[in-house]
């Protein structure tokens, strides 16, 4: 008998589907499904709505994926394929960043948000660890940050998961939600949900000393059911190659580009080297910050390979 459920994890071949009457089934994909689109390593993915045959009490075969409204992709480590979808059907990303221990870098911020836009997928900034923003330094570097991205136009929360610090503003927003929570690794995803669940104990890691990074230690994508919601833990990505945006639509995923656009003299202007354009003029006023555009220039110049990791 046919039945409906929603993708819960994701390990190697195995789906754990959650039925509609919250019974988890150990699934494995029908081969046909599987070769239905060679495009990504991953035809299903944690968010998905499945249609599945149960073979077993708790054992299922997964037969069709329902059109999905939504997804975060990126390019895939796997030069065979072309991308790999992070998880689908989302009503909110998380995007944990940290200024320190260790810093996230911009580029990766802003190409996330290229991804995230491109599918009109509300994000919120969140500042992880700001109880480590304790010398000039680093206050001088979150003001920066907070005017990079207030004037890009995006919701911005500072939080220290160790300190318990306003982790109630991302609880708030939890139910009713499927919501991703994604980042570099040693942002503190894991450590933010179980902030938001302490019942979960989800495990976390340390901080590398020699390199300031983060190690990986959520190492699949899975979603907890907490606060009548959905949260999804995501493995730390390193880089985020872009895949399926056209170049002449790139500023439209850009929202403080966008909004100027309609200033520029010429209607299909690339906001590069042409006259009078009110892009390049907004970021020589500081309405754009330069952060951002020098963001936009390199995804126009298209070499992704060093986001391929």
């Amino acid at each position: 008998m046919n039945m409906t459920g929603l993708i819960v994890k994701h390990t190697g071949s195995n789906y754990t589907v959650r039925s509609d009457d919250g019974h988890l089934y150990i699934s494995t994909v029908r081969g046909k499904l599987r070769l239905k689109d060679m495009k990504t390593t991953n035809p299903i993915a944690v968010g998905d709505k499945v249609v599945f045959s149960a073979i077993s009490e708790n054992e299922g075969i997964i037969t069709d994926v329902t059109p999905r409204k939504n997804y975060i992709i990126r390019r895939s480590t796997n030069l065979s394929r072309q991308a790999h979808i992070l998880a689908a059907n989302i009503d909110k990303v998380f995007l944990i960043v940290t200024l320190t221990q260790p810093e996230t870098r911009f580029e990766f911020i802003d190409r996330f948000l290229v991804t995230a836009e491109a599918y009109k997928i509300p994000v919120w900034i969140v500042i992880n660890k700001t109880d480590l923003l304790n010398t000039n330094e680093l206050r001088e570097k979150l003001e920066y940050f907070r005017y990079v991205y207030s004037s890009a136009g995006y919701t911005i929360l500072e939080v220290s998961a160790l300190k318990k610090i306003n982790i109630g503003s991302i609880k708030s927003e939890i139910p009713g939600r499927i919501s991703l929570f994604s980042g570099n690794s040693g942002a503190g995803k894991s450590a933010i949900i179980n902030s938001l669940s302490p019942g979960l104990k989800l495990k976390t890691g340390e901080i590398s000393r020699a390199h300031s990074k983060g190690t990986h230690t959520t190492t699949f994508y899975e979603m907890f059911e907490t606060d009548n919601g959905f949260v999804i833990d995501s493995p730390g990505i390193k880089g985020f190659g872009l895949i399926d945006i056209d170049k002449t639509e790139v500023y439209h995923f850009f929202p403080e580009i966008f909004r100027v656009a309609s200033g520029c003299k010429f209607g299909m202007c690339s906001h590069t080297h042409e006259p009078e354009c009110a892009v390049k003029t907004a970021v020589e006023s500081g309405e754009i910050s330069e952060s951002r555009y020098l963001s936009y220039l390199k995804i126009l110049e298209g070499n992704d390979e060093k986001y391929r990791v």
